[in-house]
């Protein structure tokens, strides 16, 4: 991946809708959701979605395909690995011991879940 289309993705991913809509889809898997669903699930209207799914598209992010009279979106896991290791790929300079867990985030397994209370409380 090159720096722009990194630029590019992270600057889609900088959006509060975006980023819910891309992680709804990332919990979807590859069979992916169609856009009403998309749209009942986060309370989002319809034209505004469509915005934000477009956005996601170009950036490399989701992919659609028309299933009869819906289209449905789903998070393009080529796109988001390139990303991942894009950002990750000269981790702490020769030493993947001090990344940790970031080789797994480019992997579609499931790490332990955290929230966002926690993470809070250990800073």
């Amino acid at each position: 991946m090159e720096t722009a289309d990194a630029v590019t993705a992270l600057g889609a991913l900088a959006q509060e809708t975006r980023l819910d809509v891309f992680r709804t889809l990332v919990k979807a898997g590859p069979s992916g959701l169609a856009a009403g669903e998309i749209a009942a699930h986060l309370g989002v209207a319809p034209s505004t979605l469509s915005f934000h799914l477009a956005h996601l598209e170009r950036a490399g992010l989701l992919r659609s395909t028309r299933q009869q009279r819906s289209i449905v979106y789903a998070a393009d896991f080529d796109g988001t690995r390139a990303l991942l290791t894009f950002l990750t790929e000269d981790c702490c300079n020769g030493h993947p011991e001090i990344c940790g867990d970031l080789g797994r985030a480019a992997s579609c397994s499931s790490p332990k879940k955290s929230t966002r209370k926690a993470k809070e409380t250990t800073r």
